[in-house]
């Protein structure tokens, strides 16, 4: 297992031992074979993160496995046990061999799908479906995709692109914008150039963007508002660049655009199995991909999360046990 030992850089993901988990009432043990990992994560492993309660130390980090049911507590269905799970831990404790976990928070893994693709569909496919019901995804518009080269991000230009949308990606570096070419996107810009908005008022014939997905906040949530489209929406789900992007609403209202700020996340929770399961099936019939872009083992999970802050990483980013 890996624990946080102090707040601070990757250097404080530290490996050690653990006695096992037991299943209690009402729980199993999962003997995991991948941990997934979210950027946010970092931010809490930093005792920085606005939006999560902050753990005690020392904690063990990661909040979703995949493997194999171990074993099965008192009042839990016997058929679980050896079946293929998806297994949410809370905040915390999904960096480690087995983890208990309580029978409603398992998610039976469909057949034909491999475990560490459907940790990578199962929380950002499902925050992806979310984001593409609540803004709405049609034929012929603009839409506009910061990260797209991330977990969420790269879905999302699937997902708009198999709407029929136009799809302008926005990422950091060749490496990202070809991925995002790609998956789909009509055009990929660098939004670390200078003149990367410039570039999207020209690809859509100056009017802007119809739809922006804004996954990084900070200076190029705020330079993304101000090419959003007369009539369009402006959808916030990250804030990589440090805050989220808040727009007042009498900015909003009189440049016409409908803002649908980060607190649309919270209202996502109930929805999850639903959402993850939808991009599951979409995965299976061949309609969308996961990006898997790099695995560690977990004793290099430190690697992992620097790899997750300096922005090198491709999709999504998982510990292989």
């Amino acid at each position: 297992m890996v624990r946080v030992v102090r707040f601070g850089g990757p250097e404080v993901l530290v490996t050690g031992e653990a006695p096992d988990p037991v299943a209690g009432q009402g729980q199993v043990v999962v003997d995991a074979a991948v941990a997934g990992m979210t950027f946010v994560e970092t931010r809490i492993r930093q005792g920085t993160d606005p939006w999560h309660a902050t753990p005690r130390l020392p904690y063990i980090p990661g909040g979703l496995v995949a493997g194999r049911v171990g074993a099965v507590g008192a009042g839990v269905d016997p058929r679980w046990r050896g079946r293929r799970v998806l297994a949410g831990t809370g905040e915390t404790g999904g960096f480690a061999e087995r983890a208990a976990v309580a029978e409603r928070d398992l998610f039976r893994v469909p057949d034909g799908l491999g475990l560490p693709e459907a940790t990578a569909l199962y929380s950002d496919g499902a925050t992806a479906q979310g984001l593409a019901e609540r803004a709405g995804l049609h034929r012929g518009e603009w839409v506009l995709v910061e990260a797209a080269a991330g977990g969420v991000g790269s879905l999302l230009v699937q997902l708009a692109r198999a709407a029929g949308a136009r799809v302008i990606a926005a990422a950091r570096g060749g490496r990202k914008l070809a991925l995002a070419r790609e998956l789909g996107a009509e055009v990929a810009v660098d939004y670390t150039a200078p003149d990367w908005t410039a570039r999207v008022r020209e690809a859509t014939g100056g009017t802007g963007a119809d739809l922006v997905f804004d996954g990084v906040g900070g200076r190029i949530g705020r330079e993304a508002f101000t090419v959003t489209a007369r009539g369009g929406r402006f959808s916030v789900h990250g804030a990589a660049g440090g805050e989220a992007t808040v727009i007042g609403p009498d900015e909003a209202r009189r440049r016409g655009v409908e803002v649908i700020g980060i607190e649309q996340l919270y209202g996502f929770g109930p929805h999850t199995g639903r959402w993850a399961r939808r991009m599951m099936t979409r995965a299976a019939a061949g309609e969308i991909r996961p990006v898997i872009g790099q695995t560690f083992p977990l004793h290099r999970a430190a690697a992992a999360h620097a790899a997750m802050e300096d922005r090198t990483a491709l999709g999504k980013t998982l510990l292989l046990l």
